[in-house]
C-alpha cells in the first residue's frame, strides 16, 4: 500500500485503546443523550443546481426551501462527481482516492466496496450511544455480506443497494433489488414514496431518549426516469418528456421531505433534531439548465458536476436566513457530526474532512486551505480559495499532454474565463498540490461484467 499523507495528524491507536475509548464514549453518551442531536441526512441523487426553487428553478419544492429558509444554505458546497464516490466520502470524511473509489461506481456485479477497514460515520454514531438507519440507496457494495448496510454501523436498512433501479418494481437488469434489514423485501409501491413511508414509521416509533441518525439516501432524481402520474401532471407546461418527468421525481422526494420534517414536528423534537440535505453530483448535462449557469454537469469537474445543493437546519443553533459562501466539501460532515455528537475522531486512519460547524452556524471562515474535488490519472481539479484548477489529461493514442485551465470563481462562478495563461504561478501553485495528491491516489478499483455473468435473483443474495 502506498504511504499516505496524514492530514489531519490524528494518533493512531491500539486496538485495546481504541476498544477503551469506544466503551468510554458510549458511558459519556448515555449519561448526556440529551445534549446529542438527531441527525436527519437527505442525500438527493443527481439534484441539479437549479432544480429547487429557492435557486429559481421551475420546480416546485416548498419543503426544501423550508429548510434553507429557516437554517443555512451552503452555496460553495462540494461533493464528488459521480454517485458512489460522494456516499463514500460522506461516511467516511476521508476522499475518495484514498481507497479506490474516486473513478466510476459500484456496478451491480462489482466485486469489490467501501473497504472494511473504513470506519463509517454510522459505527462512530453507534460507539456514542446513536441508533442508525439508512432508508434508500446505499451503492457501496453487495457482493458479500460483510459490505452490506447492517454490518457497516446501521441498525435499520430500507431500500435497494444498486443505483438507477426500477422506480416501480424494485429491479435493475432482470434482479429484484429492493430489501429490509439486508433481507429481500416485497413491498409493492413508488420507491420514493416507500422511502418517505419507512422514514415517517421509524420517526413515529423511536424512543427519543435515544438519538437518533437516520440517513436517507434517495434515488431521486436519478434514471430511470419514471414519476407518479399525480405529479407529472403538476407540470404539463414543460414540453420536453424527460425534463417533465425529473421535475416530477423531485416534486415527489420534496413532499417526502416534507412528511420527515413534519414527522419530526409531531414528535416535539425538531429543537434538537440537526436536518442536512444536499445533492451527491449536478444534473447529468442532457438536462439542460437544471444545473443553472453553472458550466458542466453530472460526471464533469466543472461547478456543474461538483458544485452542489446543500443546507443545513437546526432551530436555535443556526439563524434562519444564513448564506455560506465559505467552500466546504462533503467529507467535512465526517468530523462535524462527530463533534456535535461528542465522538472521537480519533482512528487509524486519517481524515480529510474538516468540522466544519464554526463555519456554518458561526460565520468562521472555511477550515480548509483547499479542497480536492478529484484527482485521477486523467485528471483532476482543486480549489483553493476563490482559484480552482482544472487538469484534463489526454490519452497517449490523442497525443497525451492536458488541457489546464484556472478559473477565480469569486469572480467568474460559471467558469466562462480561463486564466491559466495570465497566472502561471497560480497554475503552477495548484497544480503541485494536484499532483501530490495525484500521487497519494490508490489504484482506482475497477468492475468490468464477468464474461457469462449472470444476474443473480435478487442482488446481495450470492456471496
Amino acid at each position: 500500500m502506498r504511504a499516505q499523507r496524514r492530514l489531519d495528524h490524528y494518533p493512531v491507536m491500539t486496538p485495546l485503546a481504541r476498544f477503551v475509548a469506544a466503551l468510554a464514549a458510549l458511558l459519556a453518551g448515555l449519561a448526556c443523550a440529551d445534549s446529542k442531536p438527531n441527525i436527519v441526512f437527505i442525500l438527493a441523487d443527481d439534484l441539479g443546481w437549479n432544480a429547487v426553487s429557492f435557486h429559481g428553478g421551475e420546480i416546485r419544492t416548498p419543503n426544501i426551501d423550508r429548510l434553507a429558509a429557516d437554517g443555512a444554505r451552503l452555496e460553495a458546497f462540494y461533493a464528488q462527481p459521480v454517485c458512489t464516490p460522494t456516499r463514500a466520502a460522506l461516511l467516511t470524511g476521508r476522499y475518495p482516492i484514498r481507497y479506490g473509489l474516486h473513478v466510476g461506481l459500484v456496478r451491480p456485479w462489482s466485486q469489490f466496496g467501501l473497504p472494511l477497514d473504513e470506519r463509517t460515520l454510522a459505527q462512530a454514531l453507534t460507539d456514542v450511544g446513536y441508533e442508525t438507519a439508512i432508508f434508500g440507496k446505499w451503492h457501496l457494495g453487495h457482493h458479500q455480506r460483510a459490505y452490506l448496510p447492517t454490518q457497516r454501523g446501521f441498525q435499520h436498512q430500507y431500500g435497494q443497494y444498486n443505483g438507477a433501479i426500477d422506480y416501480f418494481s424494485h429491479v435493475r437488469d432482470g434482479s429484484l433489488d429492493w430489501h429490509r434489514d439486508d433481507q429481500v423485501n416485497h413491498d409493492p409501491g413508488y420507491s420514493t414514496t416507500l422511502i418517505g413511508n419507512e422514514a415517517v414509521r421509524l420517526i413515529e416509533s423511536h424512543d427519543f431518549a435515544t438519538p437518533l441518525f437516520l440517513y436517507l439516501p434517495f434515488s431521486a432524481p436519478h434514471t430511470p426516469l419514471q414519476a407518479l402520474p399525480e405529479h407529472l401532471s403538476l407540470y404539463a407546461g414543460i414540453p420536453d418528456v424527460n425534463r417533465r418527468t425529473y421535475a416530477a421525481m423531485v416534486h415527489a422526494m420534496d413532499e417526502q421531505i416534507g412528511r420527515v420534517v413534519a414527522a419530526i414536528e409531531k414528535r416535539g423534537v425538531t429543537k434538537k433534531t440537526l436536518f442536512i440535505v444536499a445533492s451527491d453530483n449536478g444534473a447529468p448535462r442532457y438536462l439542460t439548465g437544471m444545473n443553472g449557469e453553472l458550466r458542466g454537469g453530472k460526471g464533469t469537474l466543472y461547478e456543474g458536476g461538483v458544485r452542489v445543493v446543500a443546507l443545513a437546519k437546526w432551530t436555535g443553533q443556526i439563524a434562519p436566513g444564513t448564506v455560506v459562501d465559505e467552500p466546504l466539501h462533503m467529507v467535512d460532515w465526517y468530523p462535524t457530526l462527530l463533534k456535535l455528537a461528542g465522538a472521537s475522531l480519533e482512528q487509524p486512519l486519517a481524515l480529510d474532512g474538516r468540522d466544519a460547524w464554526a463555519t456554518i452556524a458561526q460565520g468562521a471562515p472555511a477550515p480548509h486551505d483547499a479542497i480536492l474535488l478529484n484527482a485521477a490519472p486523467r485528471g483532476g481539479a482543486i480549489r483553493a480559495g476563490s482559484w480552482k484548477l482544472v487538469v484534463a489529461r489526454q490519452p497517449r493514442r490523442a497525443g497525451g499532454g492536458a488541457r489546464v485551465e484556472l478559473f477565480d470563481l469569486a469572480k467568474d462562478p460559471t467558469e466562462k474565463d480561463d486564466l491559466a495563461a495570465t497566472h502561471p504561478e497560480k497554475v503552477a501553485e495548484l497544480g503541485a498540490r494536484l499532483d501530490a495528491l495525484t500521487s497519494e491516489a490508490m489504484p482506482r478499483k475497477t468492475s468490468p461484467m464477468p464474461e457469462g455473468f449472470h444476474p443473480p435473483a435478487v442482488w446481495g443474495e450470492a456471496e
